[in-house]
């Protein structure tokens, strides 16, 4: 069993492996109002005001701070959905929350609610955030805001383990959404868009992507990353032809033919000599 100082310490290893230009969230689904953590902020009652859940994990990742968001300081209606905290509306399920705007036709708009990933109406009142390396609570999911290069490195610690790759479902609305509930459904990290509320009402830039892992995998991402062959950054970078393979890719090269340009065999060298090779190029 996993204590909550080994979440806090996993978070920490998290960055300073792929050092995010905000905090790693720990996320959690609230069941009751007594899950509530003691010091948590609420948005109606220490802001005075509703606020949209991307602005929820904004004040966390940004600011450092641990806010719980309850169904009645909910502001945008679409993660009221996605956590079911309501019945979603026949309004929504017609199509009408995507339809003029933003699709061509009232069907296409039902079709997006219909697929839109939701839980379960009514198990959960509301929803907490706070820094994973110093949450006061265990995280259903870890939520990393993270450029196109420590994406790439998440995705490589992740699949350390078992040399999978992530499966995810893309949507250009509720990031908040897409950013929870697949993983919690699925139990598989999920990558994820910040989408339009995000950038205009929370400050997610434009080169940020979002991280999803779930409780149990938290901890062999940050074991995975930590393993050489899962890269390191800065990234290096070299336009150099015929640059040097790993020892395995030259293998393979070599086994289906593949040759240099001048029909010379193509040969292998270390991690270190390719490291070196991109150091001053």
């Amino acid at each position: 069993m996993v204590t909550l100082s080994e979440f806090n310490e996993y978070g920490k290893r998290i960055v300073k492996q792929i050092w995010p230009s905000s905090h790693p969230l720990a996320v959690k689904l609230l069941e009751d109002r007594d899950e509530v953590p003691e010091g948590a902020k609420r948005p109606t009652v220490d802001y005075g005001k509703c606020l949209s859940t991307c602005q929820v994990f904004a004040l966390s990742r940004k600011y450092g701070e641990c806010v719980a968001q309850l169904f009645e300081d909910m502001w945008c209606p679409e993660p009221v959905i996605g956590f079911g905290l309501a019945e979603p509306p026949q309004y929504f399920l017609d199509g009408n929350n995507r339809y003029p705007d933003g699709v061509a036709s009232q069907e296409a708009g039902a079709n997006w609610a219909r697929e839109f990933p939701r839980l379960e109406t009514g198990k959960y009142v509301g929803i907490v955030a706070a820094p994973l390396t110093t949450a006061s609570f265990e995280p259903d999911v870890a939520v990393i805001y993270c450029n196109s290069a420590q994406l790439t490195r998440l995705l490589l610690g992740i699949a350390y383990h078992d040399g999978r790759d992530v499966p995810t479902v893309l949507g250009g609305h509720a990031a908040c959404v897409y950013a929870v509930v697949p993983t919690i459904l699925t139990g598989k990290c999920q990558a994820a868009a910040p989408c339009r509320g995000d950038r205009g009402r929370a400050g997610a830039q434009d080169d940020e992507l979002i991280f999803s892992v779930p409780k149990d995998k938290i901890g062999v991402l940050a074991f995975g990353l930590e393993q050489p062959g899962t890269g390191s950054l800065p990234s290096g970078f070299s336009m150099a032809p015929e640059y040097d393979l790993s020892p395995s890719y030259a293998e393979m090269a070599r086994q289906m033919g593949q040759k240099r340009a001048d029909g010379s065999e193509i040969r292998g060298s270390s991690g270190e000599e390719r490291r070196r090779a991109l150091q001053y190029r």
